[in-house]
């Protein structure tokens, strides 16, 4: 079921392994966000674009959304997040600085 609607829906595969990557500086997550959202928070997985769905209700202007991205990740992971890539379009990737096996479990335990 869906978080916002509470209908079924396809079945999702998809792992929160198949939209990070570890790198040398932390955990880099791929995520598509839709700003101006009536809540924050995660939402699921698009499978189509193989991303990690956050929602915020900032909107997309002068950076606040990308401002609340980085602050509903750091809150999720207790662990400072910068987004690294994407900032005026709504396909992002944030960096989870730290021990990237820390923040999937954090991430993780928080989806």
């Amino acid at each position: 079921m869906g978080k916002r609607d509470n209908v079924p829906g396809p079945s999702c595969t998809m792992q929160l392994s198949d939209v990070s990557r570890k790198t040398t500086g932390g955990l880099e997550v791929s995520l598509y966000v839709s700003p101006r959202s009536s809540v924050s928070g995660p939402d699921g997985f698009d499978e189509w674009r193989k991303r990690l769905i956050v929602r915020v209700k900032s909107p997309p202007l002068d950076g606040r959304a990308n401002r609340e991205v980085e602050d509903v990740i750091s809150g999720m992971t207790g662990m400072r997040a910068t987004v690294i890539s994407g900032a005026t379009d709504r396909r992002k990737t944030v960096l989870i600085e730290g021990d990237a096996d820390v923040a999937m479990a954090r991430l993780g335990g928080a989806l």
